[in-house]
């Protein structure tokens, strides 16, 4: 099978596609599309960060990467134990990396495992520049050419591979970012589920620096997540969520497998999705820090943002779903936050990349500062803007033409959704109806598993499912 890069690297079956034989043939693409992206010469080229996560192999995996860089020239900063991608993605540039891989398979079911290619600005690598892996993929397989590899020992040896620790730097940064003051007087009492991904460690050690009574689960090393898929949405979080309503807790926190995304729980034991996520946060970075700039997020994300955004004044950017597309945005426009209904979410002056430790601790903050649970803000911004329910539905499907797709649910589009008036159509990534309320309705493809996803918005939740019930209907229309 080809192997290509989707929405945020490449992902595939452990020991079906992902094998060690692909890895190192991907590795040396990497090498090459370095290489002449800085145009070094000589035996020392330019600086590589690789970074691994909990997964079965990942550490072997990284190790098999670092050797095919190393054997092609490039010196490697390999981090000496899993960590998170935003925590790799921080040491590129700190470092002055040329750019990174990461082994992950990020939020995906424990079968899999993966690679992203991070810029030397720490975000996502352009679409280009995978393309261009890609290619030489190809090309190197037609040609019979193998990937060169250097030992770890010879490696080490010779100066061009060294291992590290991420942590301090990507530590005094965060400091920079949340006021962990503010965090220390509240005196909150914080769980937080690690879902046993790379987070684990780091977003506890983090508050209780800030003086956080912090209990952590599931934060283990676990190859196989226990089974569980480490997503953290509410059907994967019930452990988390009656932890934190049975022991009264201020707050519950949890990260995916690579920790680049969020999800919380409030003293209730109710979930807190992205979306309230997101919409909390431009708040308090507006009313509580002063601050301005744009408002990004995905197609599949919250319209509450666009309220928001139109009561501050603030220029608000709509993308195709994946974190690149915001991290593109947050390289050329003055952002404030950007983020999609994934958990992926950045703020003003971190790098181009989801981050759920900085979003842990940046939701603390606002508990501790405001005083109030993440209930009580909720009701007070719906309060202000109107209420809002989201929902959203996964179906395995077998391989079809999105296009084909698009267009067929562009042509089925009707009058009305859940008796509300259809207001426009957008086909930025998928099909999605807005309808005249800011309700809405999303039917697209994933980008990493053969899944089509239908979403949905509404002001109360029979609603959503009503959406729901009519998107699934429309695809079976379509021939999804």
């Amino acid at each position: 099978m080809p192997i290509t890069f989707g929405t945020d690297g490449w992902r595939a079956v452990i020991s079906d596609e992902f094998t060690f034989a692909n890895v190192r043939h991907v590795a040396q693409a990497i090498a090459e599309v370095l290489l002449e992206g800085t145009g070094a010469q000589g035996p020392a080229g330019p600086l590589a960060v690789v970074g691994f996560d909990t997964r079965f192999l990942s550490d072997r995996y990284a190790i098999a990467v670092s050797e095919v860089l190393a054997a092609n020239g490039l010196r490697v900063a390999l981090a000496r134990a899993d960590a998170p991608t935003p925590v790799i993605s921080y040491a590129i540039p700190q470092l002055g990396a040329a750019g990174g891989v990461m082994i992950t398979a990020s939020h995906n079911p424990p079968r899999y495992n993966g690679i992203k290619l991070k810029s030397a600005f720490g975000g996502s690598a352009t679409v280009a520049d995978t393309k261009r892996v890609e290619a030489k993929i190809v090309a190197n397989l037609a040609a019979g050419r193998e990937p060169v590899r250097l030992s770890q020992e010879e490696a080490t040896a010779q100066g061009l591979l060294y291992r590290f620790d991420p942590f301090p730097a990507y530590r005094d940064h965060l400091r920079q970012l949340i006021d962990f003051r503010a965090i220390s007087r509240a005196r909150l009492r914080v769980a937080v589920d690690a879902m046993y991904g790379s987070g684990r460690g780091y977003l506890r050690n983090l508050l209780e620096e800030a003086s956080v009574d912090v209990m952590e689960i599931r934060g283990e090393m676990n190859p196989g997540f226990n089974g569980i898929h480490p997503e953290p949405i509410a059907k994967h979080l019930k452990p988390l969520m009656d932890l934190v309503s049975a022991e009264h807790f201020d707050l519950g926190l949890a990260t995916d497998g690579d920790a680049d995304r969020i999800g919380a729980v409030g003293p209730t034991g109710r979930f807190i999705d992205p979306h309230c996520i997101m919409t909390l946060a431009l708040r308090y970075l507006v009313e509580q820090r002063e601050q301005r700039g744009a408002v990004v997020k995905t197609v599949s994300t919250t319209q509450m943002l666009n309220r928001l955004a139109g009561k501050y004044g603030l220029p608000l950017h709509e993308t195709p779903v994946g974190f690149n597309y915001i991290g593109d945005l947050m390289m050329t426009d003055d952002v404030l936050i950007g983020g999609e209904e994934s958990g992926g979410i950045s703020i003003k002056g971190h790098i181009p990349e989801g981050d759920g430790v900085l979003m842990g601790l940046l939701v603390a903050e606002m508990v501790a500062n405001y005083g109030k649970s993440p209930e009580a803000l909720l009701a007070d911004v719906m309060a202000e803007i109107g209420p809002f329910n989201y929902a959203r539905n996964d179906f395995k499907v077998q391989p079809f033409e999105k296009k084909t797709l698009v267009a067929k649910l562009v042509d089925l589009a009707p009058e009305r959704l859940a008796g509300i008036p259809l207001a426009s159509i957008n086909t930025r990534d998928g099909v999605k109806y807005l309808l005249t309320d800011d309700s809405w309705l999303l039917i697209r493809p994933s980008g990493t598993e053969p899944v089509l996803r239908v979403y949905a918005e509404a002001h109360t939740d029979d609603a959503v499912n009503v959406l729901l019930a009519e998107g699934r209907a429309l695809a079976d229309r379509a021939g999804a």
